[in-house]
């Protein structure tokens, strides 16, 4: 295990030229190889130093997202902006080489099959005359996360980014709850011409890119740079409609009950994140117990868990608490060069202090134990994939609750479920959205949030706008940084989310002691398998069967039902 702490990891820039010329050599090497013996060692040297290349970006990145007002590393972010266009289409001629390579068994020893689909997709996606076009999607994505972070947003006499305004939008005095909620959608309202001129380029830009590497639109080629291997547009088109179909009259049937609990006829769009008139439950402790709390929780999983999380604490790998200048959200990467897994988020005294000490730590465990795979980027598996391990340790953790949450257990249980579901839709409704636009690339902005608020009412019909003009316009969707950052990654949540209530139920509901061998044995196996691969590795099912989500829904409706939520609320 390496030792290390990482405010104290040194960051240097690489050449630009050498690094190119390096990959280029690689290539060079690859192809001259003679002898699998040869062929072998050309690949663990240029994994090696590919490893060592991405975990400068990784760090660089991940010390501007703490701070985006440093200008030293804001500076390398916006060099890593301009240069990882190149970098990626330096490494294509590398992997040409490797695919060509006649010693593919020997190959394997390094690059497991993930890998080699993984590169025949970059080669697909990769060209020499869209850098430029990468460069300005990279920018304009910077602009955004800097736009998000810069919010200092007057409230109640204070100073508020928009993370620190979350406890204030789900207050239980419903009067502090709408004014959060205008003060927080006021922000992007405010800079909603800025919002759209951002996005506007980047689906024109996103289209280009698309085109010139020969893909009907950037929708199409979403599946192969998102490395979709298992399933197809058609597949997912069957998934969107068992969710339409068989989740959203689920998630009603919940909001009446939640509507009920509140005492109001109807909820407004600012009550839907209040589950009780107590309020929502909140952990108990300062932000350091949390932490205790989380680490000893690791300690009771498995030898292996507390290990894990015992590196995260003294390595200082977790950056936590919201402050000024600090990027929106939470994330979890591996860095290469380290072996070790780091957390971001944003700490704002709510449960969703706890879904980072689950979640995000999902996602690091599950890279800790597969760090033994050596490429860049497959310690995680496909994005689909690594979301599986992240949602499904928020689930193995309930019977830990109580050590966060005290008498709040019941609520936090009945909230985390039932809003577990309601992400469903929501998921879904992101990735439509995103598929519409990218179809119609020359809508206007006032057509793309026409098209967000159409969807919007199909998948989530209970959003009453009623008492915000500028959500009802369809704005909603300009506070979501996937669509910005990360295009098309959002479906992925929901196709883990299903997959992560078979672990539910295994664990809760039917007590399987097999659930945590399984769990364990997919997270090692991380990026060396393919989504089916692990789904099948874990004794799962896979949610793009008709009719897979049917037990699950009965057993969650079943498990919501049986709790006296109005009892709870007390």
């Amino acid at each position: 295990m390496i030792l290390l702490d990482f405010n104290e990891v040194a960051y240097t820039r690489p050449d630009p030229d050498a690094v190119i010329a390096t990959a280029k050599a690689g290539a060079a090497d690859m192809a001259q190889a003679t002898s699998p013996e040869a062929a072998l060692a050309v690949a663990k040297r240029m994994t090696a130093y590919f490893n060592d290349v991405d975990s400068a970006a990784i760090i660089a990145n991940t010390r501007h997202t703490i701070d985006t007002r440093d200008a030293f590393y804001k500076q390398e972010s916006d060099f890593w902006d301009n240069f990882e266009p190149q970098l990626d289409s330096a490494t294509t001629d590398y992997l040409k080489a490797v695919l060509a390579s006649p010693y593919q068994e020997a190959l394997s020893e390094i690059y497991p099959k993930p890998f080699m689909l993984q590169a025949k997709n970059q080669l697909r996606t990769e060209s020499p005359d869209v850098i430029g076009l990468k460069q300005q999607a990279n920018a304009l994505s910077s602009e955004y996360t800097n736009l998000i972070a810069s919010a200092q947003i007057d409230f109640q006499g204070q100073t508020y980014t928009l993370a620190q305004l979350g406890p204030f939008r789900d207050d239980k005095n419903r009067a502090v709850r709408k004014a959060a909620n205008e003060a927080y959608w006021g922000f992007f309202a405010q800079h909603e011409a800025t919002f759209d001129r951002i996005y506007d380029d980047m689906v024109k830009t996103r289209t280009e890119i698309a085109h010139k590497l020969g893909f009907a639109d950037y929708s199409a080629m979403s599946y192969a740079f998102m490395n979709r291997f298992d399933y197809d547009e058609a597949m997912v088109s069957t998934y969107r409609h068992e969710v339409l179909t068989k989740v959203v009259p689920l998630v009603q049937k919940q909001r009446a009950k939640q509507a009920a609990r509140l005492g109001l006829d109807h909820l407004a769009y600012y009550d839907l994140g209040v589950q009780f008139t107590t309020g929502n439950p909140k952990p108990t402790g300062t932000s350091a117990e949390l932490v205790a709390t989380a680490q000893q929780m690791y300690h009771d999983m498995s030898p292996e868990a507390g290990e894990f999380f015992d590196k995260m604490v003294t390595d200082h790998l977790l950056d936590l608490l919201a402050k000024p200048g600090k990027a929106s959200g939470g994330y979890c990467e591996f860095i290469p060069s380290l072996q070790a897994p780091f957390i971001f988020s944003n700490f704002n005294g709510t449960s969703d202090d706890v879904d980072v000490l689950t979640h995000e730590a999902g996602h690091a465990f599950q890279t800790y134990l597969a760090r033994w795979i050596q490429p860049s980027g497959l310690q995680f598996p496909t994005f689909e994939a690594a979301e599986i391990f992240s949602m499904s340790m928020e689930f193995i953790a309930y019977p830990w609750m109580p050590k966060f949450f005290g008498d709040q257990t019941d609520k936090r249980l009945y909230s985390h479920l039932q809003s577990a579901l309601e992400f469903l839709p929501y998921g879904i409704l992101v990735d439509h959205f995103q598929h519409e636009v990218y179809t119609h690339p020359d809508w206007t902005p006032a057509q793309r949030k026409a098209c967000w608020r159409e969807l919007e009412q199909q998948y989530c019909p209970d959003k009453d706008y009623s008492e915000n003009p500028d959500l009802a316009r369809g704005i909603y969707w300009m506070r979501q940084g996937h669509i910005f950052e990360s295009p098309f990654y959002y479906i992925d949540y929901t196709i883990a989310q299903v997959i992560a209530y078979q672990f539910w139920k295994r664990f809760n509901v039917d007590h399987d002691e097999t659930a945590w061998t399984d769990y364990v044995t997919m997270a090692k196996a991380g990026g060396s398998k393919t989504l089916l691969e692990l789904i099948k590795l874990g004794h799962l099912r896979s949610p793009f069967e008709p009719g897979a989500l049917d037990s699950t829904l009965t057993a969650i409706s079943e498990a919501l039902d049986a709790v006296d939520d109005q009892a709870i609320d007390r």
